[in-house]
């Protein structure tokens, strides 16, 4: 957390180069007489592409936009059902209910992703996708996940809106599913202020993704834009050529970001490790989380209140977990009826989720970190464990 960190004069140039080659051309299409070949939507896609080791990307407005998008492609419509994870932004199960679907979500394990065996559970004639979140850059079981998908022939597609940059077993988060959706609002490890990107295996579902991303363009080479022929219905998703620009320089600095991110977790990571009777949140071997937030469990609610109470009076603030959690776990959503009406237990949806949720302190990282910043958390976390053990 986060790439806005390390905003700077390479992201000004690309914006510029804009205006200085491009005369101002701000929409991704068409104006060929006068953009001079500047397309940085288009080089941006090409650069995420062959980063992540994708056949193709496609750049969108938002992360959730990038999940609306996904489901549309692959024709997820009414009367079906799409299952995610009970700890995710709202977004995710906001995409589904906008699609027309009804959102299932599984519980979640100690890596604070998927339970594949509650996903197994929940899985269905109605299921017709799986939406796998990495929660705060950590890798979800996608062994699991990605075998049980495959056995019931329904696409998986990764929420990659906290992953852009890690992996799992050398292989780039976002490329495991048939669809991976990025997000680069301006907390995420790569920004461009808003927008997001998708990634596909099969060629036939990213034209589907592209057309419907610009209201059933097909953007035939053959016919000037006003004349183009229709692929589909859709909406307005595209990208700016702003944001464009500001992608294609991020995009150069995303390996540093998780390298000073990783580092300066590490270092945090040491000092609370000396603390007895905590436990870090589970990291499965062959990952390379990007390293936005640490998180550890702690006795329960009241003691991980207790902790962000006291890193808040050293300075040191907390992420999601415990002071957000409402906004990232599906059992507080009253307010989706599609999701709630799908209870089955009113009270207490997601017993397991809610344990390890409400006994979660997540403390944020940041690229920028001063050298004391370590030994406060320490200091704060410590106290409040003795005190509380």
């Amino acid at each position: 957390m986060p790439g806005y960190e390390l905003i700077g004069k390479e992201e000004q140039k690309e914006i510029d180069s804009i205006f200085k080659n491009g005369n101002g051309v701000l929409f991704r299409h068409g104006f060929e007489n006068i953009r001079n070949n500047s397309n940085k939507v288009l080089e941006f896609e090409r650069n995420f592409a062959k980063l992540v080791g994708s056949k193709y990307a496609l750049a969108v407005t938002s992360g959730t936009a990038a999940l609306r998008v996904a489901l549309a492609s692959l024709n997820i419509k009414k009367g079906d059902e799409v299952i995610t994870q009970a700890f995710t932004f709202v977004a995710t199960v906001e995409s589904i209910v906008e699609s027309g679907a009804t959102p299932v979500c599984t519980e979640i394990d100690k890596t604070l992703n998927m339970d594949p065996d509650d996903l197994l559970k929940k899985i269905n004639k109605k299921t017709k996708a799986v939406i796998a979140v990495h929660m705060l850059g950590v890798p979800a079981r996608l062994d699991k996940i990605k075998k049980i998908c495959k056995k019931q022939n329904i696409p998986l597609i990764e929420d990659t809106a906290w992953g852009c940059g890690g992996s799992y077993k050398n292989k780039f988060l976002g490329t495991w599913g048939e669809i991976g959706a990025y997000s680069f609002d301006f907390a995420k490890t790569l920004t461009t202020g808003e927008g997001g990107m998708l990634v596909f295996k099969d060629k036939n579902t990213f034209l589907n993704a592209k057309a419907w991303h610009d209201h059933g363009h097909e953007n035939n080479p053959k016919y000037p834009r006003w004349l183009d022929t229709r692929r589909s219905s859709g909406f307005n998703f595209r990208m700016s050529e702003l944001q464009g620009a500001v992608g294609i320089a991020q995009l150069k600095k995303l390996k540093k970001i998780i390298k000073l991110q990783n580092r300066n977790m590490e270092k945090i990571k040491r000092k609370l490790s000396l603390i007895r009777n905590i436990e870090f949140r589970e990291i499965i071997a062959g990952s390379n989380e990007t390293a936005d937030a640490l998180i550890f469990f702690v006795k329960n609610k009241k003691t991980a209140i207790l902790c962000r109470e006291e890193l808040l009076k050293q300075g040191v603030g907390t992420k999601i977990l415990p002071e957000a959690y409402t906004w990232h776990f599906a059992g507080t959503w009253k307010h989706i009826p599609s999701l709630w009406s799908n209870f089955k237990n009113k009270i207490n949806a997601f017993p397991k989720s809610i344990r390890l949720l409400e006994a979660s302190v997540s403390i944020p990282i940041n690229i920028h970190m001063e050298n004391d910043i370590p030994e406060k958390i320490y200091q704060a976390i410590s106290k409040v464990i003795l005190k509380n053990n």
